[in-house]
Order: C-alpha cells, then structure tokens, then sequence
C-alpha cells in the first residue's frame, strides 16, 4: 500500500525511500581461500617431516617388504576418512551457522516492522499538528514563551525522526549482510556435499584397491611377519623417528621461546619509542604555549606604549611540519607496504613446538584413560615368539573404532611407516610420547594441538598388521616404557 506524505515532510519521505531501497550481494564464499591457505601453511612442515622419514630409510637395506606395497592404499584410505570426518563437521558447523543467522534475520525483521510503525506514527503527528516551519512559528508574532516551547518540541521531534531513521537504515544493512552471509553459507554446503560425493568415490576405489593387494600379497605378508629380523628393525625404525621428531621439536621449541623474546622486546621498543614521542609532543606543545603567552604580553606592552595604536601580531615560532611516514599513502598513491621481517620464525618453524606445560603430563600417571575399547593382546614387555620383547601394547578392536589421545599435546607425526602402518605420534612435552599405530585412518594432522579424549585416527590393521587393533606405546627422552602404569585399560 502506497503511503503519501505531506510536501513539508518530503525530505523525511526521502531519507525513507532510501533507507528502504537497499539491495541485496551475495559474496562468494571464502571457504576455497581458507583451505588453500591452511594447506600452504602445513607444506613446510610435511616437507621437513618427509625428509625425516626418508633419512632414517636411507640407514637400512634396499630389501623389498611386501607391506610396502600396501602403503599408498592404505595412506590414502586414511586421507580419505580423515577428509570425510573434516567435511561431517564441517557441515555441522555450517549448519549451525545458518541457524543463528536465521534466528539473528528473524528478530531485525521484528524490529525494522516495528521501527517502520513508530515512523509512519511520528510523520502522522507531525501531519496533524500542522507541521509548521521554524520561520512562520518565529514572525507569527505569538507569545514568546509558547514560540520557545513549540521550538524545542519541533527539535525534540525530528531529532526523534532522524534517530529512528538512522536505526532503521543501520538494520536494513544488518539484514542485507545476514542475507549474504547465509547465501554465503549455502554455498560453502554445495561445496561440502560436491567434495563429500567426491570422497565417498575415492574412499570405495582405494578399499576396492586395498582388498585385492592384500589379496595379491597374503602369502608373501604371512612369510615376512615370521622374519625374525623384521620386528628388530621395525623397532628400530621407530626409535631412530622419535630421535629426530624430538630434536626437532627441541629445534622449535626454542625457535618459538627466541620468537616469543623478540616479540616481548619488539613490542617493549615500540612502548617505548611510543612514550617518547608523546613526551616530546608534549614538551613541544608546552613551548608553543609559552610562546604565546610571551607573545601576548609583548603586544600588550607596545600597545600601551604606542598609546592604545593598533599593533601587529608578534610572529610566533611554528612547530616544524612532521612528515608523515613511509607506511602513509601520498599524493594517491598506494602506501609502501612495511618490510618483512626476516628476524620473524616461520610458522613451520614453530609447528611442532610443544603445546602442553612441563609437568603436565608426568601428572596425569595413573589416571589416564586407554585410547580405545578392547582386549589387551599383548603387554608390554612380553615375548614376541622368537623375536624381541613388545616395547608397547596391542589392543584387539574392530576396523574404525575410534582412537582417543590419552592425554593433551600437540600431534608431531601423521603419516604412514613401514612396520607400523598408519603411525601417528602426540608430543606431551617435557619429552613424553604417545604412539598409536597400524590404524585404518589417521584423523589429525602433524602440528594439531589436541585435548585428552580428543578422537585422533581409527583402528585398523595398516602396516601389513594380520589383526585388527591398535598399537600403543609411551616413550620418555625416546625409551619405551610400560603404560600400564600410567593409563587404565
């Protein structure tokens, strides 16, 4: 329905039509940058992580192990899971998102309906009432006490309508940015689903792939696991990884500690080169103040000695021109960007620095929960038949029952090892370990801070491994050491 207003209250029709005539631009979703850029941020430190791994494959003999071949399957059946579950959660969270913005749309709806009326009221009033102008109410000759009454209240008035207005406009922007930021949001959905199809594909091809190598090599798996030798250099694989994963992390940990020093004096610097300007500007605005005080008494002399002649203004000293900083944009033309500091570490750099407080996880001995549900097969310390002692745990549980990180840290590894499969390792610092291995799907990456109970990978039996379960081990300053101790099963 078409409202009409008077001629005296155009200006407010206007401001109205176009408040109310905004549009609205659905953006596109950034969701595509973001995970570029989170996955540029990790190739440094996969970079470093592969050139780990292929140092300690370089201390060991050429021989082929049949589980090698299996390698790629299985390494990708766990990218695959790991995406799918990224992609569920995702999706919850997108969800959600949409919810509240539907809620947060709902109640400016509300609003602006209700702003809308106490505008269409106020612009009545001011119709019924006469709407008189400022210039008749002051030469209509009326009592002066009336004619500052009627002033205020007129003022009263439309600054009542230009606040309202103003809200109005504010949630109408409000209400285009909730309507781009929920398209925004069903597009990133349309992008899940697509690569949620795409994944579900790869996951069935890799499993198809995986099946029939198991087959292919099942004889050749069987006489390879009763190689005496075989356990002896897995475990030593293992120990020469957690050797250089540990001064690694001990490289970054001080990297991060030196980083955290130059930012403290970067930042000490700054106060007090901040301090020190404000100092000067002070002591400057101080002297210009004197200045002219000096200035004015010195007029005031010469005009009475010049008997009341006018008398020109002493020149007073002006502060220099500051110049603005490089950083500042001139004359139109782009600001410099500030210089990089090369000083800065790198997030790679950093990546692996420990994330859990010295004595954390010391703490916690006893009272830790075991990473999955299951049998305990083998404990640590008992015979492998002919071969050495188990340095950890074998926990017997069904093909995608999910692991748990006993306690919280910062994953260090996650990738797949000869011998151990699906490996992925949690640095609790001051030293401390924890390794599971041979699982189906490794749910975190390398550099991940994790929380106790937190679900890290999914059982299995990767590594040519003939049971499904989990491998488990600790490990302090690189040792092995019985969990049994340490965490409930």
């Amino acid at each position: 329905m078409a409202v009409h207003f008077p001629r005296r209250g155009t200006w407010l029709a206007a401001a109205l039509a176009l408040a109310l005539c905004a549009g609205v631009h659905a953006k596109p979703t950034e969701r595509s940058k973001q995970k570029a850029a989170a996955e540029a941020q990790r190739v440094a430190l996969q970079q470093k992580l592969n050139a780990l791994k292929r140092d300690i494959g370089q201390t060991e003999s050429a021989r082929e192990d049949a589980a090698d071949t299996l390698a790629d399957s299985e390494a990708a059946i766990s990218q695959a899971n790991r995406q799918l579950r990224e992609l569920a959660e995702e999706q919850a969270q997108t969800n959600a998102r949409i919810g509240e913005l539907s809620t947060q749309r709902e109640r400016l709806t509300g609003t602006i309906a209700e702003q809308k009326r106490q505008l269409a009221k106020l612009l009545r009033e001011q119709y019924v009432a006469g709407n008189e102008d400022r210039i008749k109410l002051l030469l209509s000759g009326d009592n002066p006490n009336r004619i500052n009454r009627d002033l205020q209240l007129m003022a009263y008035v439309s600054q009542a309508q230009a606040r309202l207005i103003e809200s109005l406009r504010a949630n109408l922007a409000a209400v285009e940015e909730n309507q781009a930021a929920a398209q925004n949001a069903r597009d990133e959905l349309e992008e899940i689903a697509q690569e949620e199809r795409q994944q579900k594909i790869e996951l069935e091809q890799q499993k198809a792939r995986h099946a029939a190598l198991v087959a292919n090599l099942s004889q050749k798996l069987v006489s390879q696991r009763k190689e005496v030798g075989k356990v002896e250099r897995d475990e030593q694989r293992m120990g020469a990884l957690v050797d250089r994963l540990n001064k690694l992390i001990e490289e970054q940990a001080r990297a991060a500690a030196a980083e955290a020093k130059r930012k403290e004096l970067l930042a000490a610097a700054r106060a007090k080169a901040k301090a020190e300007a404000e100092a000067r500007a002070k002591a400057r605005a101080e002297e210009q103040r004197l200045a002219q005080a000096k200035a004015r008494a010195e007029r005031e002399r010469l005009a009475k000695e010049n008997r009341g002649k006018p008398v020109p203004e002493p020149r007073v000293p002006r502060e220099p021109e500051v110049k603005p900083t490089p950083q500042i944009a001139q004359q139109g033309k782009p600001a410099k960007p500030e210089p990089r500091d090369e000083g800065a570490a790198k997030p790679a750099d950093v990546a692996l620095a420990p994330a859990a407080p010295a004595g954390a996880f010391a703490s916690l001995k006893g009272q830790m929960r075991a990473p999955l549900a299951g049998r305990v097969a083998a404990r640590f310390g008992s015979k492998r038949g002919d071969g050495p002692s188990w340095k950890g745990v074998f926990i017997l549980a069904g093909e995608g029952t999910e692991v748990h990180a006993v306690a919280g840290g910062r994953v260090v590894f996650a990738d797949w090892l000869r011998g151990f499969g699906n490996l992925i390792i949690v640095d609790h610092g001051s030293q401390y370990m924890s390794i599971y291995g041979n699982n189906q799907s490794l749910l975190r990456r390398a550099g991940d801070v994790v929380k106790a109970g937190d679900v890290i990978a999914a059982a299995g039996n990767s590594g040519g491994n003939e049971e499904s379960g989990l491998y488990f081990e600790l490990r302090h300053q690189g040792r092995a050491f019985d969990p049994a101790g340490w965490v409930k099963f």
